[in-house]
This record gives C-alpha cells, structure tokens and sequence, in this order.
C-alpha cells in the first residue's frame, strides 16, 4: 500500500518509488528497477540507488514533522553488493537518528529481493518550511546564438 509523499517529486515518480512507511523517524520505499535504471554491467546504477538512499533518508527525517519540507546538506553511501533486478524489487529502510531544530541525521540501507544489503548511506539533512502550491515557474527559454 502507497503512501503519498506529501509533496510532488517529478523525479521520484518518473523513478516509481513507493512509500510504504512513513512515521515515527523511519521511512521504508520499495522500487522496481526497469531496465533503463540499470548499468552496463546490468545491475541497478549507483545513481539510482543513491536516489533512492536520499529519498529514504529524507523520507524518515521528515516524517517526524510532515509539514515541513527538508534539503540535503551531505550524503555519504558505500555500496555493499551488486543489486540485481532479477531477485525482485529493492527495499530501502531509513531511520531518524537525531534531529536538532534545523536538521536531521540520518542513515539508510538498501535491500535486495533476498533480504541482502547492497548499499548504506547516512545523511545529513536541513528542515526548511515547504512552499505553498502553487504554479511552477516556466523555464526561460536562452538563446545559444
């Protein structure tokens, strides 16, 4: 079962991550891996799966107070092992480990289809307020003439 993000994330829909968990400073998304997710070596890319570490971990700084938005200041990830698409979808768990007024500490691990940890991340995140909805601002169009 989904769980709205709260906020609109082109990015992170495009990707397909699913919320599953969001409550009490600990976060839980699960993703697909399709084929255009993937390296040369055809495993999941490091890119998308540092995404999904900064998504997971901003996820659970978050969920202690949903009103506000957060920025990341500083992200660190080792990867573990290789995630291959076909053992199944991926879990990422994250987890709140301390937070100030204007920031949150944070780590996260990303699972594979067997339950095996292929990369981890601890990040460091700012709350800022979230902006009111409202209309995008329209890409200015620069001339390269």
């Amino acid at each position: 079962m989904s769980i709205p993000f709260g906020a609109e994330i082109p990015f992170v829909n495009h990707l397909g991550f699913e919320l599953v968990k969001f409550e009490d400073g600990q976060s839980e998304l699960v993703f697909a891996p399709r084929p255009e997710h993937l390296n040369s070596f055809a495993v999941t890319h490091g890119g998308a799966l540092m995404t999904l570490l900064d998504v997971t971990l901003a996820s659970a700084a978050r969920s202690v107070d949903k009103t506000m938005g957060v920025v990341t200041i500083e992200m660190k990830t080792s990867f573990m092992r290789p995630s291959k698409p076909e053992l199944g979808p991926l879990t990422a768990k994250g987890r709140l480990m301390h937070r100030s007024t204007t920031m949150a500490f944070t780590e996260g691990t990303v699972y594979d289809g067997e339950g095996q940890p292929c990369a981890h991340a601890t990040g460091t995140f700012k709350y800022v307020k979230r902006q009111q909805p409202g209309p995008r601002p329209s890409v200015q169009q620069v001339s390269t003439d």
